[in-house]
């Protein structure tokens, strides 16, 4: 079967893309859910099936793609001068809150809610927690919500950062695993935990305007990263290089996870007053840049015309559960897929529309000319509707964060921009 896709302009796959996203990602809890599939009872959340974390579940990344969406969608809002759009911010913003607001642990991060609305999985991390950070922040930023439901969320958001505070940046874990903590904001992977915690206490001030935060941020932003000695603004002016010690794999696999990382840079540049501090992070953000940009054209081997079932839905069947009582036992369950069951096209759609997706959101974010014209090709290339996993939201990413750094030349919005 051949598949002849209508010719688009860029505004035309942008509301593509985002009608596909609504329509079948964006749950009634007001979060991003990985793929279209069954979500997990409160005895499954309890047992940890398919496991303790929530890998590979419906519910997986709730707060991460939420979070690292929202503030694309307050742009589009903002622009659009819309309530629908504007509505669908508070909706997510909505979501965001719920995942801070199920457990009884102080500054707990749940991936996502359940069939029950509540039931969680006991392990978040640092993954999600920064990009409800980031997300919230955007969102209390933008002007659109109202006094009520901005006050809403900036006190969650005191919430969450004065417990972490509490834990030294270490992200708690809730139910049998309450105790332990999975990621580490002060001495993570240094570029990641660098950009994500300075992002973290930079917001907080621009949200409160308590000097208690500016304080925090500017001792820890010329403050020693422990593993490398080195001061966390010098490793971000490095960019995700810093961190291929730790994640060989950062430029064949895991760009979608430097995302976030790429957004913290971008506004901590437009937060910092500091020229010669803004230097610094602006040159992380164009080494990303210019490495990522290598990367947009992988979006050619995604055939829209094959139609492989995704049966990686089949998150029930497909992995050997056993209890777990530490995190590495959930890490050995986690692993333990059954190829012929879950099949192959999760990994087919993170190499051909997560990757180059997430290359193009990274280069946008760096607001430099550069690339957009792949960009504007990659974006174009997709028949949405055919694409399993939610991570095309990358997609609307790249394209708002773009049109937001350069003129309108170059770009067909036609009717619908």
């Amino acid at each position: 079967m051949t598949i002849t896709l209508k010719k688009q302009n860029i505004g035309e796959s942008i509301e593509t893309a985002h009608t596909e996203l609504w329509h079948r990602f964006i749950g009634n809890d007001g979060l991003i859910h990985d793929y279209e599939g069954a979500r997990p009872t409160p005895e499954e959340c309890r047992e940890g099936r398919p496991n303790a974390i929530g890998w590979w579940s419906p519910i997986e990344n709730g707060p991460m793609f939420t979070g690292l969406y929202l503030p694309t969608l307050c742009l589009r809002a903002c622009q659009s001068g819309n309530n629908v759009d504007r509505d669908k911010t508070k909706r997510l913003a909505k979501g965001l809150l719920l995942t801070a607001s199920v457990s009884d642990v102080p500054g707990f991060i749940a991936r996502g809610v359940g069939t029950d609305g509540k039931c969680h999985y006991p392990l978040g991390s640092e993954d999600q927690t920064f990009p409800w950070f980031y997300g919230l922040h955007a969102y209390a930023m933008s002007g659109l919500p109202d006094k009520k439901e901005r006050k809403q969320v900036v006190v969650k958001m005191c919430e969450v950062a004065d417990a972490l505070e509490e834990r030294n940046w270490q992200c708690p874990c809730d139910g049998t695993f309450k105790g332990d903590h999975r990621g580490d904001f002060k001495n993570g992977q240094p570029f990641r935990a660098s950009s994500h915690y300075l992002f973290i206490l930079r917001a907080m001030y621009d949200v409160t305007g308590e000097t208690v935060w500016l304080e925090r941020y500017l001792r820890e932003r010329d403050g020693l990263h422990a593993d490398t000695g080195r001061t966390r603004l010098d490793i971000c002016s490095e960019g995700y290089p810093a961190d291929f010690e730790y994640l060989p794999n950062i430029e064949t696999s895991l760009l979608w996870i430097y995302v976030g990382a790429q957004g913290a840079l971008a506004q901590l540049v437009k937060m910092e007053p500091d020229e010669q501090i803004r230097s610094q992070y602006q040159s992380g953000l164009n080494v990303n840049a210019e490495r990522a940009l290598r990367f947009i054209d992988t979006y050619k081997g995604f055939e829209n015309e094959v139609e492989d079932p995704f049966t990686y839905a089949n998150w029930r069947e497909g992995y050997e559960w056993e209890p777990q009582r530490t995190q590495t036992d959930a890490v050995r369950v986690a692993l333990s897929g059954k190829r012929e069951i879950i099949g192959e096209r999760k990994e087919y759609e993170r190499r051909t529309v997560t990757h180059p997706l997430s290359a193009a959101a990274i280069v946008a974010l760096a607001g430099k000319d550069l690339g957009f014209d792949l960009i504007e090709r990659s974006i174009l290339h997709y028949d949405y509707s055919r694409v399993h996993l939610s991570e095309f939201f990358l997609a609307e990413c790249a394209y708002y964060f773009s049109i937001t750094h350069r003129n309108d030349k170059g770009w067909n919005h036609g009717d619908n921009r």
